[in-house]
């Protein structure tokens, strides 16, 4: 099971048409200066019938394991990133648990991603190797101020690259990758290494990237990336 991928013609000519007739935006990568980032893959998540599972994203493991090897490989990070709730969550982001949430459905979400819990542990399939690194975010942009120390390790290693896989595509994912091109990275985004609910909310947010954000590519294609001048 995987995603049936597409992006409409028209749309890519006319964000190549935008790049000066270029392909792609990141035509070479340091891996030095590169960070593959692993969105939200954790138990809560993963499993069969956990509170937020999405099937998909089980699918998506193996390519996700792939691309973090190939990275360590190349001499880039890994960095892990868990969504993180504390008992403070609820106040400083109101409007999202207290507006767009039922009060059983958030009392549920507090649970499932508080430290320690079940749920909020990364998922066991995905390839953590030794140097690789985990953070937390408690935003769906891992780049949110002062809700994740993503950025401070970027900066402090010299990142400039990004690759973003994970779930939710259209959520958690897309955030990220908005706010990084942002923030002055280049952003390579995952197409069959990233995961939503639907194919439909996948392509939507391939769509959004593809057009203004970074580059929407496979995972051999990234890692032929990576291997470049290796």
């Amino acid at each position: 099971m995987t995603h049936n991928i597409s992006l409409p013609p028209a749309l890519v000519a006319m964000a190549r048409a935008m790049r000066g007739g270029r392909e792609r935006l990141v035509e070479r990568v340091d891996p030095a200066r590169l960070a593959h980032v692993v969105i939200d893959l954790q138990n809560g998540y993963m499993e069969e019938g956990a509170p937020l599972e999405v099937p998909m994203a089980r699918a998506i493991v193996p390519a996700v394991n792939r691309l973090s090897a190939a990275v360590r490989a190349a001499g880039g990070t890994n960095i892990f990133i868990r969504y993180t709730m504390y008992p403070d969550a609820v106040d400083d982001w109101s409007t999202w648990h207290r507006e767009h949430n039922a009060p059983a459905g958030l009392e549920g979400t507090l649970a499932t991603f508080s430290p320690g819990a079940h749920h909020w542990q990364l998922w066991p399939g995905l390839d953590v190797g030794e140097g690789d690194l985990i953070a937390e975010k408690q935003r769906f942009s891992a780049f949110t101020p002062g809700t994740s120390d993503l950025e401070g390790i970027l900066r402090a290693r010299g990142i400039d690259t990004l690759i973003i896989t994970g779930t939710m595509t259209n959520v958690c994912c897309e955030s990220t990758a908005r706010d990084a091109m942002q923030r002055n990275y280049r952003v390579l985004f995952a197409s069959d290494a990233t995961a939503a609910w639907s194919d439909e909310a996948h392509n939507a947010s391939l769509a959004n990237i593809c057009m203004v954000f970074g580059d929407v590519m496979t995972v051999d294609e990234i890692i032929a990336l990576t291997q470049q001048g290796l």
